[in-house]
């Protein structure tokens, strides 16, 4: 079977990114491949990477409140590329009234705070095995 590659990237001017390592090392212990890009990512640096490395899901995590505009220009570039058959997901500070929004959009999950290592691994499992 094969592993499903991750892309684990940190949008943004936001440098908090503790909590995206312990998602991708949580990940790589549940035998996914993961890609983490750092810190300071633009869409189109994520977008390209997720393109190279033939990702199976993109995360995202931000923190810094700029969810709305960072999802819009990525998803826009995932249709310029080819790639919008790739299911994105966005960990962090979401406003719950956003959570639909971005859905709708087309981000197939939002994980909030609280969500366990096991549900994110779980759910992320269940979209690279639709795609």
């Amino acid at each position: 079977m094969k592993k499903t590659r991750i892309i684990v990237a940190k949008p943004g001017l936001d440098g908090h990114d503790r909590g995206a390592k312990i998602v991708a090392m949580a990940l790589r212990d549940a035998g996914m491949e993961v890609i983490y890009t750092g810190l300071r990512q633009s869409p189109s640096d994520i977008v390209n990477t997720a393109l190279q490395e033939d990702a199976d899901v993109i995360g995202l995590s931000i923190l810094s409140g700029a969810h709305m505009r960072i999802c819009d220009r990525l998803l826009e570039l995932m249709n310029e590329k080819g790639i919008a058959d790739k299911p994105v997901v966005v960990g962090g500070i979401i406003p719950h009234d956003d959570v639909e929004i971005l859905k709708k959009k087309g981000i197939a999950e939002v994980f909030g705070p609280g969500t366990s290592l096991k549900q994110l691994e779980q759910r992320i499992k269940e979209l690279a095995e639709k795609k």
